[in-house]
C-alpha cells in the first residue's frame, strides 16, 4: 500500500456518488460511480489508505477524490455542487450547511479530532522550546494560517491569544493559505516557527515538534462528516459513510495522527 507523504489545514471531505441508472448503490453488480472530495489537506493519506482498502472491497464503486479547503467546499455545495457527503475540517462550515437545510442533522456526526503543536525547522539550530519562546527578540517570522479562512490558523490565534502571548508577537505573524504551506515555510527555513495540526508535523522529516498547545486554549478541533441531502445516490453515500465510520478506517486515521471521537 502506498503511503503518501502527508503535508494541513482542515479538515474537509466531499462525496459524490454518481451512479449509473441500473445500479442500486455499492451493492449492486452494476458499476457505480462515487466521486470523493476531501476538503482538509491533513485528510489526504488517510483518506488515500482508505479509498484503496474501499474499492478492493466494492469493486463496482469507483470512488474519486478531490482535496481542497472546507471553506471553499462548503461554498460548491452551498451552491448547489453534485455532493454526496461532506467531511469537514471546520465545524462552522458544517453547521452552515445544516442551517441551510443541505444536510440533516441526523445525518451527521463528529468523526475525528486532532492537535495543534508547534514546529521548529531542523535545518536549522533553534532555540525555541515553547510557545513562551516565541516572544524572544530573537525569534523572527512565525507563521500560522489565515485564521478567516484557515481553521488551523484560527485555532492557532485562540490559542496564543489565551496564552496572552498574540500581542507581543502579532507583528511577527506570517500567514498562509493552507497548514501545507505553513508547514512549507518551516521545512524551509523561510520561518523561525510555525503552528499546524499534529498529522502534518508528524510525517515531515523536516521539522521539529517543540510543544503542543493545550487543547483548552482553542476550539475543540473537530471533523465532522455527513451526508448531503440531494445526494444522488443515497444507499451508496450511506454505505461509504457507515464505512468511514467503522472499527477499520477510524484505525487507518489513528495511524496518521487523528484522534477519535
Amino acid at each position: 500500500m502506498k503511503r503518501i507523504t502527508l503535508g494541513i489545514t482542515l479538515i474537509l471531505m466531499i462525496i459524490t456518488a454518481c451512479s449509473n441508472k441500473q445500479s442500486t448503490g455499492p451493492s449492486s453488480d452494476k458499476k457505480g460511480n462515487v466521486e470523493l472530495t476531501a476538503s482538509a489537506a491533513s485528510l489526504r493519506d488517510g483518506m488515500e489508505v482508505i479509498q484503496h482498502t474501499y474499492q478492493e472491497a466494492h469493486p463496482e464503486v469507483d470512488l474519486k477524490i478531490n482535496f481542497g479547503g472546507s471553506g471553499s467546499l462548503q461554498r460548491q455545495i452551498s451552491q448547489g455542487a453534485p455532493v454526496d457527503i461532506f467531511f469537514s475540517a471546520a465545524v462552522d462550515k458544517f453547521d452552515r450547511l445544516i442551517d441551510e437545510g443541505k444536510i440533516a442533522k441526523e445525518d451527521g456526526v463528529d468523526l475525528l479530532g486532532n492537535e495543534l503543536v508547534l514546529v521548529v525547522p531542523k535545518i536549522k539550530r533553534s532555540t525555541i522550546t515553547s510557545f513562551q519562546d516565541l516572544v524572544k527578540k530573537e525569534v523572527g517570522k512565525i507563521s500560522i494560517g489565515i485564521p478567516e479562512s484557515v481553521p488551523a490558523g484560527n485555532y492557532a490565534k485562540e490559542s496564543l491569544k489565551e496564552m496572552n502571548i498574540w500581542k507581543d508577537i502579532e507583528s511577527k505573524i506570517v500567514y498562509a493559505k493552507d497548514v501545507r504551506q505553513v508547514l512549507s515555510y518551516v521545512e524551509t527555513g523561510n520561518v523561525d516557527a510555525g503552528m499546524v495540526y499534529k498529522t502534518d508535523a508528524i510525517v515531515s522529516n523536516k521539522v521539529n515538534i517543540v510543544s503542543k498547545a493545550n487543547s483548552e486554549t482553542h476550539s475543540p478541533i473537530t471533523y465532522p462528516i455527513g451526508i448531503i441531502k440531494t445526494s444522488k445516490d443515497n444507499k451508496a453515500a450511506k454505505d461509504f459513510y457507515n464505512y468511514l465510520q467503522t472499527n477499520k478506517a477510524l484505525k487507518v486515521f489513528e495511524e496518521y495522527g487523528f484522534t477519535t471521537k
